[in-house]
């Protein structure tokens, strides 16, 4: 078998692996925090921010756009100019925690991307939601990590590979972001 074909097969089984009821409940809950303006807030490190500001764009702008109902969503790792002050002045484990302070409110949710669930700076963020009362979610790889024993809301990748974990990542973000798009498009 190539390795492409022997890849497929592997995440093949991966997906099917995925915890389907807390993915459904994870929609319920951006549906509840869009129903009550309520703030969304992902981070991530690496590849696991790339996925987080592709899931902010898709929610922003195809989840969002000509809606009567928008999603208030920010991918905190975005402003490079906010993150490498954080990073130069205070300490990138700070990076994350500090904007929170800006932005959450108890109700809010907090959305942390980490494939090993080792990332000190979604951790402390985790931590920090955790503390004032957003609702906390966590996509992880592996053993889940410190990170994952924090979120209320788990949705781990017991996967070692880092390429499946992430690709298992895109694929729950684009569940979630595509239970609204295409909700949207079908008659009401």
């Amino acid at each position: 078998m190539n390795f492409a074909a022997l890849y497929r097969d592997q995440l093949a089984s991966t997906l099917a692996a995925l915890d389907l009821d807390k993915v459904a409940l994870a929609i319920q809950w951006f549906e509840q925090a869009r129903a009550e303006g309520r703030g969304i807030f992902v981070a991530g490190n690496g590849g696991s921010q790339a996925t987080a500001a592709h899931f902010v764009c898709d929610m922003v702008k195809s989840a969002s756009y000509g809606r009567p109902s928008r999603f208030r969503i920010l991918a905190l790792n975005e402003s490079m100019p906010t993150v490498t002050a954080y990073a130069n002045d205070v300490g990138y484990h700070d990076a994350v925690v500090e904007q929170l302070k800006n932005f959450a409110s108890p109700g809010d949710l907090y959305m942390a991307i980490s494939g090993s669930g080792n990332s000190p700076n979604v951790i402390r963020g985790m931590e920090y939601a955790n503390s004032i009362g957003c609702r906390t979610l966590a996509l992880t790889g592996r053993d889940g990590g410190k990170l994952g024993a924090l979120a209320a809301l788990h949705l781990n990748v017991a996967e070692p590979h880092m390429g499946r974990i992430e690709d298992a990542h895109h694929v729950i973000c684009h569940m979630i972001a595509y239970s609204f798009i295409e909700q949207a498009r079908s008659p009401v």
